[in-house]
């Protein structure tokens, strides 16, 4: 049988309450009683009821990730941060793929509900399903607006959007592509379009965007860069707006014998290590992971005065030999 807390009670020759006062940090304790009640359970090996500590605290010490899919790079080095930085303070991690699915959201939302988290960070796409006021919830999103009250935390995209298009430009490119995403969600990632689209204006020049609307499947990668290549045979110039886009333009012009300049967005360390030739714009992951979870930290604690609704974060241009 599992021990329980009357038989540390017992081994250490203390009440339960003071085994009790011991696993929840309440109370004036001596070194030397937590001492015993320590021995007692290594020696009973036993392990304290997290389910019943958070009932007793008003708190799981649990956080919900729901992200589209740790298969991305920059989700999964995301995660990676996002995890190690939680587990320093004492938090776990419920992790949920969603691949951008509002059905599988909305189950998500409900499966952590019910798991009583005390906060959840969110970068999926779909509004309207996180209304944190109502709920009760803290939450913050990565790169996406799902409500005019969820703080945001990303990079400058607008800022990023202009350094690639601008490389692109000074590298005398004269027909310069972008290949992006879905153009109608709304998200600060738009700003890395909107970025191309003013600087190629102000040049005098007509922008050419493609958009790839199944952002995880490869084959739809494929079949976009052969259009570019079919409708605009002098493409010189390519800034992606992800660093997968990036890899894949690039890997196709290489088979065809094309030299073409080519810019990603993301800067993550698996690509890096992949592709090191790629030149792209490097978002601060680590930054980001922590500015959430200092944010997502004062929402719990009901610190709402000084959060900044949206937080961009600064980029940096890693140069490769791709442009």
């Amino acid at each position: 049988m599992k021990p329980k807390i009357e038989d540390v009670a017992k081994k250490a020759g203390v009440s339960p309450t003071t085994v009790s006062r011991v696993l929840n940090n309440r109370g004036y304790i001596s070194d030397k009683t937590r001492e015993k009640v320590q021995e007692a359970m290594n020696e009973l090996n036993y392990f304290p009821n997290d389910v019943a500590r958070s009932l007793f605290n008003k708190r799981s010490n649990l956080i919900g990730l729901i992200l589209p899919t740790t298969a991305n790079p920059f989700f999964g080095e995301l995660t990676f941060h996002l995890e190690n930085i939680c587990a320093t303070l004492g938090y776990k991690v419920l992790l949920c793929n969603s691949l951008n699915q509002i059905d599988k959201e909305e189950k998500y939302l409900e499966m952590l509900l019910r798991n009583q988290v005390d906060g959840i960070i969110v970068g999926t796409h779909n509004r309207g399903i996180f209304d944190y006021h109502k709920q009760g919830l803290a939450v913050v999103a990565i790169d996406r607006y799902l409500s005019e009250t969820i703080p945001v935390v990303g990079s400058d995209n607008y800022e990023g959007g202009k350094i690639a298009t601008e490389l692109l430009i000074e590298n005398d490119c004269n027909c310069i592509v972008l290949m992006d995403g879905i153009g109608e969600l709304e998200t600060p990632a738009r700003l890395r379009r909107k970025a191309y689209i003013d600087l190629m204006e102000q040049q005098g020049r007509t922008p050419i965007i493609y958009e790839i609307s199944e952002v995880f499947a490869q084959n739809s990668y494929i079949h976009i860069i052969n259009e570019i290549f079919n409708d605009h045979p002098e493409v010189d110039g390519v800034f992606a707006t992800n660093d997968l886009f990036a890899a894949a333009f690039w890997n196709e012009a290489k088979k065809r014998g094309k030299n073409i300049k080519v810019v990603g967005y993301d800067g993550t360390e698996t690509v890096q290590t992949l592709l090191p030739e790629l030149t792209t714009i490097r978002q601060p992951v680590d930054l980001i992971a922590k500015t959430a979870i200092d944010i997502l930290l004062k929402e719990i604690e009901g610190e709402f005065t000084d959060i900044h609704l949206e937080t961009r974060l600064p980029v940096r241009l890693l140069k490769g030999t791709t442009a």
